[in-house]
C-alpha cells in the first residue's frame, strides 16, 4: 500500500495491568507490520458499554479519514451475539454488536432505540442507506484457533488489520441492515423544564462528564443539584474558586469538576450518579 500507514484506534476495558491489550496488537501488527496504533483507553469500567460508546464518540470525529475504530468492551463474548465491521461518515468501525457502535451513529438514528427506563437499554436500529455493515462470519480474516473468550485478539483485532490492507468490507462476512443502539447521550427536559440526567464518564481527573450538552443549557446562571449538592452558575474554565463548580466540557458536555481536586472524590460519585439542572 501506498500513502501514510493506516490508523487503527482501540477502545476497550481490558485496563492495562495484563497481557490482553499488548496481545491484541501483536494479533494486528502480525497481519500489517505497518499500521498506526492508538489508544483511546483501556480504562473503560469492565463491561459498561455505554461508557466505551460515548468515550469513542468523543474521540474518533478527531481521526484523519479511513481510520479503523476497534472498541471491545464485550460482556456477552463467546455467545450468540454478533460482531460487526461498520463503516460509516468516513470511517471503519469494528466491535461487538451490543450498542458500543452507537459511537458511529447518528442521534437521529439512535432515537429509534427503547430508551427506558431512563436510556439504559438498547434497541436494533435500521442503518441510513450510506451506512455498511457486515457480520463478521469470514474465518479467513481470524486468528485461529479462535478463543471463545478473547474475540479482541482473534477476532476484531485480525478483522481491523486485514480491513488496513484494504480488504473489501463485503468479503468479511453477511450484510446486515440493523445493528443494536443505545439512546442519544441527552438528558431528559421535564415537565417542570428542568433537565435530568446523570455521569457517563468520570475522566482521569475526577471530573464528572454528564449526558447534559451544553445547547440544552437554560443559561450560563444554571443551578446543578448533584448527590445532595448545589452548583450555581457554569463556568468555562478549571480553575480555581468553589470546591465544586459546573465546567463546559471540550467534547460539549457539562460536567462537575472540584478545582485543584476530584469531584469524584469529594461527591464519591459513580457512573450512573443523576444530575438535575435547573434555571436561576
Amino acid at each position: 500500500m501506498s500513502g501514510p500507514p493506516p490508523i487503527i484506534t482501540l477502545t476497550t476495558d481490558f485496563g492495562l495491568q495484563d497481557s490482553y491489550v499488548a496481545a491484541m496488537k501483536g494479533a494486528i501488527l502480525t497481519i500489517n507490520p505497518t499500521a498506526r496504533l492508538v489508544d483511546v483507553s483501556h480504562a473503560i469500567r469492565p463491561q459498561t458499554i455505554e461508557q466505551a460508546a460515548f468515550v469513542l464518540a468523543a474521540a474518533w470525529p478527531y481521526f484523519p479519514p479511513d481510520a479503523i475504530h476497534v472498541v471491545v468492551v464485550d460482556p456477552a463474548v463467546g455467545s450468540g451475539r454478533r460482531a460487526l465491521a461498520l463503516r460509516a461518515a468516513g470511517a471503519t468501525f469494528v466491535g461487538p454488536d451490543n450498542g458500543v457502535l452507537s459511537a458511529a451513529l447518528p442521534d437521529d438514528v439512535r432515537m429509534a432505540a427503547v430508551d427506558s427506563p431512563y436510556g439504559r437499554l438498547s434497541a436494533p436500529v435500521d442503518l441510513p442507506s450510506s451506512y455498511r455493515a457486515v457480520s463478521l462470519t469470514n474465518e479467513r480474516f481470524f486468528r485461529t484457533p479462535v478463543s471463545s473468550t478473547f474475540h479482541g485478539r482473534d477476532i476484531f483485532g485480525p478483522v481491523a488489520a486485514h480491513l488496513s490492507l484494504g480488504v473489501p468490507l463485503e468479503e468479511l462476512g453477511e450484510p446486515v441492515e440493523q445493528i443494536i443502539a443505545l439512546p442519544p447521550f441527552r438528558a431528559r427536559r421535564q415537565p417542570d423544564g428542568s433537565l435530568r440526567g446523570r455521569v457517563l464518564h468520570i475522566d482521569a481527573f475526577g471530573n464528572l462528564i454528564t449526558d447534559v450538552r451544553l445547547e440544552d443549557l437554560p443559561s450560563q446562571n444554571a443551578v446543578i443539584e448533584v448527590a445532595g449538592r448545589t452548583v450555581e452558575g457554569v463556568s468555562a474554565t478549571y480553575e480555581a474558586g468553589a470546591d465544586l463548580r459546573a465546567v463546559t466540557g471540550s467534547s460539549g458536555y457539562l460536567e462537575i469538576a472540584a478545582p485543584g481536586g476530584s469531584a469524584a472524590a469529594v461527591l464519591k460519585a459513580e457512573l450512573g450518579l443523576t444530575v438535575v439542572v435547573r434555571s436561576r
